[in-house]
């Protein structure tokens, strides 16, 4: 039970001896506690001291995990033997259940452990996946041979054992990204507490600067550690990245003493379902406008349990009779019109989850077909120094990290002075715009690879592989650069968009929305992949083959440029009829405002 303003207190040391004085709004009021379960001061947890733990570690993460799916497709091709679209989608395939393993990892989180020890646990998976696969690429044994040859598909290919000691390392590594995903950002944001008018505006920040880190552990990923796969070993550039997950794993359980914590509140998944299968039960049942013919339940006993209740709305009204007190009052009959609001809004967020995928299938090109173009192109910048091709996933980078501090620092302030907006634009606003750019980057990206197969052409390199196009490789410059800016718009508004909207009871579920969104755009990548070069090798024009020179990778993104086309105009659809969630202090001060009324009444 939270104590009451005339119970709180907080010591103070005068001459020497302790006195107590009340602290009053010291308190966190969105419910957050220690890990015993107790209420915390704002001044001993939270905010950005804990946060720069958090943020810390993310940084070593995404080194780690970046270090390692920046350059598979290079790995899979060079080590494995594996042609472009087997190698793509492997990587692919990976890296989407990867995104996908947090919806698992959020429901263990949300309904039993809590997101600390969830994470915690996660984590020791995660380190056993890296520390396999580490050892994978350092035994000889346990990779085929060298091979010379000019087509990967004559090399001896891996073993089943081979094969199965790396996949099986990449694959646990996905079951422990699973468990910190989406908790890691979630346990950042409960930091804040959106009650503080200050905080409450940090929060908002908060999301900008933990992309900020994620890409600046990426930067170094994909310069420093993609350099050192390439050029000294693959041993190396594996064991720098678990060594550094390692590291990270540690700086955040430092900073354990300084954490706020949200307590799980039940399965976010029977929760739906219950009022899904409620609403079914009566669906022949008359409405009332009466709001006392709905199940709520007292004011207080949400007070007991650090939550709030959350008001009903007129949107997918035909859920209501889940609360409709008629009939039957079992749990699969009768549910609270908060748990009914709760599942109205995951509801609501589905249509923009299912908008974001399409962008997503663009960033899965960034690390796969991006990569094997810069395979072909001249790489030397001097003599004696050549940048690997996975090298210019950190052009990405870096234009994100220079472009989230303008507009966090810059554009943010001018555009909340126009618009009133504490966040500059709203978050769907900033989405759209994203996703008009990701129009512009694969036209881009076709109008540059169709010049590269001129040059190829040109001088007669059609049919070969081994010797580079006299072109340089920054040819690729502007697609990756822009990618960087639209992922400053899409990427950031997308995780703070499923966070913010989500009910707090259900924010790593929440979370969960934006990496199913990663991993979907990742297996649908795979799918088209692999479905275009099957039917246009079929039809004699082979728009992915695995010499590239050959290939009409131009014509594939070109098709990118028109998926994206019409996937822009659905977003505009689904934002226009699209409701945001209310603000939690808006149902505190009502529910304020309703103890007043009722005390004066007294």
């Amino acid at each position: 039970m939270r104590p009451s303003n005339n119970s709180r207190t907080k010591k103070i040391e005068i001459e020497g001896e302790m006195t107590l004085q009340e602290v009053g709004d010291d308190y966190t009021k969105d419910g957050t506690v220690d890990l015993r379960g107790n209420p915390v001061r704002r001044s001993q947890r939270g905010r950005w001291k804990a946060c720069s733990f958090v943020i810390v570690y993310e940084i070593f993460e995404r080194m780690a995990y970046y270090g390692i799916s920046s350059n598979l497709v290079i790995f899979m091709t060079t080590k494995l033997h594996q042609g472009t679209v087997q190698s793509s989608n492997n990587v692919t395939n990976w890296v989407g259940t990867s995104w996908l393993t947090p919806i698992l990892g959020a429901y263990v989180a949300d309904a039993h452990l809590g997101r600390y020890i969830t994470f915690v646990i996660s984590s020791t998976i995660y380190f056993s996946g890296m520390a396999l696969l580490t050892l994978s690429v350092s035994l000889p044994v346990l990779r085929p041979p060298k091979c010379t040859k000019t087509n990967v598909e004559d090399c001896e290919k891996a073993s089943v054992l081979q094969l199965a000691v790396y996949f099986g390392a990449l694959y646990i590594l996905a079951i422990g990204t699973g468990g910190t995903k989406p908790n890691i950002s979630t346990i950042g944001a409960d930091q804040f507490d959106v009650f503080d008018p200050k905080e409450k505006i940090h929060k908002h920040s908060f999301f900008n600067w933990w992309m900020f880190s994620i890409f600046f552990g990426t930067l170094f990923a994909t310069t420093v550690l993609v350099y050192v796969q390439d050029n000294v070993g693959w041993a190396l550039g594996y064991g720098l990245p678990t060594l550094g997950l390692a590291i990270s794993v540690i700086i955040f359980l430092v900073g354990t003493p300084f954490y706020r914590h949200k307590l799980p509140t039940g399965s976010p998944f029977t929760k739906m379902a219950r009022v899904i299968v409620a609403s079914l039960r009566k669906a022949q049942a008359p409405m009332s406008r009466d709001p006392t013919c709905f199940h709520e339940l007292p004011l207080l006993e949400y007070e007991s349990k650090r939550t709030f209740p959350v008001h009903p709305t007129r949107s997918l009204r035909f859920l209501d009779r889940a609360s409709l007190k008629t009939g039957p009052t079992n749990k699969w009959s009768l549910c609270t019109t908060t748990e009914v609001e709760e599942t109205k809004q995951m509801l609501r967020m589905l249509p923009v989850l299912f908008i974001t995928f399409v962008p997503s299938m663009m960033l899965a090109q960034v690390i796969t077909l991006f990569v094997k173009q810069g395979t072909l192109l001249n790489r030397h910048i001097t003599s004696n120094f050549s940048i690997p091709p996975a090298s210019l996933v950190g052009f990405t980078t870096f234009s994100m990290l220079v472009t989230i501090v303008i507009y966090d620092q810059i554009f943010v302030k001018l555009a909340r002075k126009l618009t009133g907006n504490p966040r500059g634009i709203t978050l769907l606003q900033r989405m759209g715009i994203g996703i008009f750019l990701h129009i512009l980057i694969m036209i881009i990206a076709s109008v540059t690879e169709r010049y590269r197969l001129k040059v190829a052409a040109d001088h007669g390199l059609v049919h070969q592989t081994a010797v580079p196009l006299p072109l340089t490789i920054f040819v690729l410059l502007p697609q990756f650069v822009l990618m960087g800016l639209a992922d400053t718009f899409l990427e950031v508004a997308k995780l703070e968009f499923f966070y913010d909207q989500a009910p707090e009871s259900m924010k790593s579920l929440g979370t969960s929305y934006m990496t199913t969104s990663l991993a979907a755009g990742n297996f649908m990548s795979s799918l088209l992949l692999s479905t275009v070069a099957r039917v246009t090798k079929n039809q004699g024009r082979g728009w992915i083959l695995n010499n590239l020179n050959e290939s009409r990778l131009d014509d594939y993104y070109m098709l990118f440029a028109v998926i994206n086309l019409v996937n822009f105009i659905f977003f505009l659809m689904v934002s226009k009829f699209y409701v945001y969630r209310a603000e939690i202090t808006d149902s505190a001060n009502e529910k304020q405002e309703t103890k007043v009324l009722d005390n004066n009444k007294e």
